[in-house]
């Protein structure tokens, strides 16, 4: 999750801000003078479809071209479809009831739409009056920026009391964070370092948010203690220290001492139980799923449909391909419940989508990586209706075979992955499938080949097959691994499509908690790729600022 604002009509943060900044040629309502325009935003729930008023932005008077100041603070999921609506009014009174005001226009998108156009900025036509042109709106989004650092540091200790009878103390320490109410919370231990008085820790990173919730002033307290085997660790002293004085690194400010304050109260002569120094300190800022987009990276997405016999006849009703004209089947409702939201980042919409296991005309060879269109040299589809286009000709078309192989497919998508690794693109392969995998131990080798590339691996199983292998294949409790390699990161993500089904027949909830589910891990796995290959993200273009004009702002 993140914050964003949206707007130009400006106003969004990853958190998000949505700004609409700016309106082009609104329609004039007022007789005498300009209109004076205000947006609304409203946002839907996923269950009802209910639009809900969000906020509104300032009015700005005597205007057609306004530049909203006020940003709407959002909050982003990559893995949700966002939508939103954006109505215009022409402000005549005080009043808050909007069907008092003249109505100039309304416009739709979705976030994720915003977000992932060129520089986060949108332009999109104002609708919703018959035969009227109604102008456009400018839409930007821009994260918020809450204490993205980490800092990195390392500290030893001199002359720690000794507490152990045989040997030498074996010292660790605990950071505390201090919160709102004076309590403490726990936010890193170091590692033990074995028999010694005088340890020096590894260098260790953790989040500033984590450290002091972003406050730099805020106490942190370090409890020194000696490791003992049962858990009952010994006390032998504490210290505190702010971020703020952290953040001056190696100097005579982060010597501190240890302090044992029953120990101090019964002996007269106690100086300390030790000290402890930074030996130093350095911050970087994480760069985030979103400095990425904004900065220019694609995410191209694939599709990969099984073909296999064990789907059964599609012309039957009791196919997993069955053509119901009155409801999408459930390879079309995975594929739309997916693709719908991947779109927004891709800005040419043109996906190429695959078949394996059937036999093809003229000559009935099976094949594990066909093109739905019929054309090898161009698998591509113009968006998510054209892959369901192509889907439904090719069932006319193809023969239903098997096996079940996965390999050829995540193969094809890892050889365009493999010849872009400089951050611009990254590749989506989504495979729908209705049973057990025949090829294992080859789709094993090519997901640990994959993990090395700019790609992720989603699987949706359909039907009421055994799954037990495809959650082999997601890794995420042990990670997969091939010819005694282990996968350099978890790239796959295995769902079953019927533990979404909703009960009452809603499939657009069922379709919208799906997405949620397969699409969440995809922000991290592509973040895990970048860093492991030092990509950053290319500075994104400079925020748009309109042409200059003032305007008086009324607030309503």
């Amino acid at each position: 999750m993140c914050g964003m604002y949206v707007g130009e009509i400006t106003g969004f943060d990853y958190g998000a801000t949505i700004a609409p900044r700016d309106d082009r040629n609104l329609l004039d309502k007022d007789t005498f003078s300009k209109s004076d325009p205000l947006c609304v935003l409203y946002t839907q729930g996923v269950e009802t479809k209910q639009w809900r008023e969000f906020g509104r932005t300032e009015v700005i008077d005597n205007t057609l071209n306004p530049d909203f100041v006020r940003k709407y603070i959002l909050d982003y999921f990559f893995e949700e479809k966002q939508n939103l609506r954006f109505d215009l009014y022409d402000v005549d009174s005080k009043s808050p009831d909007l069907s008092k005001h003249d109505f100039l226009g309304q416009t739709f998108c979705t976030l994720g739409e915003i977000v992932g156009s060129p520089a986060s900025r949108l332009e999109k036509p104002l609708g919703g009056i018959h035969g009227k042109k109604c102008g456009t709106v400018v839409l930007s989004a821009e994260e918020l920026s809450n204490c993205r650092d980490s800092a990195t540091m390392q500290f030893c200790a001199n002359k720690l009391d000794k507490k152990d009878f045989f040997g030498k103390s074996d010292p660790f320490m605990v950071f505390y964070r201090s919160n709102e109410d004076g309590t403490f919370t726990i936010c890193h231990k170091t590692e033990v370092v074995k028999n010694t008085l005088n340890p020096v820790w590894q260098p260790f990173t953790i989040p500033v948010r984590a450290l002091c919730n972003g406050d730099y002033d805020r106490t942190i307290k370090v409890e020194v203690y000696d490791w003992d085997r049962d858990g009952s660790h010994d006390f032998i002293g504490d210290y505190t220290t702010s971020y703020r004085e952290l953040a001056r690194g190696q100097s005579q400010f982060n010597v501190y001492e240890v302090i044992n304050t029953k120990k101090k109260m019964k002996k007269k002569k106690y100086v300390n139980s030790g000290t402890v120094t930074l030996l130093s300190f350095s911050v970087e800022s994480d760069f985030t799923f979103l400095d990425y987009i904004k900065g220019g990276t694609q995410i191209n997405f694939t599709v990969a449909i099984d073909f296999t016999a064990s789907n059964g006849n599609p012309s039957q009703s009791t196919s997993l391909h069955y053509m119901n004209p009155y409801q999408l089947n459930a390879y079309a409702m995975a594929l739309k419940a997916v693709g719908e939201i991947i779109q927004d980042y891709d800005s040419d919409k043109m996906f190429p989508a695959l078949g394996f296991g059937a036999k093809l005309p003229p000559d009935g060879r099976v094949s594990h990586e066909f093109p739905l269109n019929g054309d090898m040299d161009n698998p591509y589809c113009n968006g998510i209706e054209g892959i369901l286009e192509a889907y439904h000709q090719s069932l006319k078309t193809v023969q239903l075979y098997g096996p079940t192989n996965f390999a050829p497919v995540v193969n094809h998508v890892a050889r365009y992955a493999a010849a872009v690794q400089d951050g611009s693109q990254y590749f989506v392969l989504l495979i729908i499938t209705d049973g057990v995998i025949s090829d294992m131990a080859q789709t094993k080798e090519a997901i640990v080949n994959g993990a090395k590339l700019p790609m992720s691996i989603i699987i949706v199983g359909v039907g009421q097959a055994e799954f037990d292998a495809m959650v082999e294949l997601d890794g995420d409790d042990i990670r997969i691994s091939s010819r005694g390699k282990l996968a350099e990161r978890d790239i796959v993500q295995f769902v079953p499509f019927r533990d979404y089904m909703d009960r009452t027949g809603n499939h657009v909830l069922s379709m919208a908690r799906l997405a949620k589910d397969v699409l969440a891990e995809i922000p991290d796995q592509f973040i895990s790729y970048m860093k492991s290959r030092g990509i950053k993200p290319n500075p994104a273009p400079p925020p748009y600022t309109p042409p200059g004009h003032t305007h008086h702002h009324t607030q309503i």
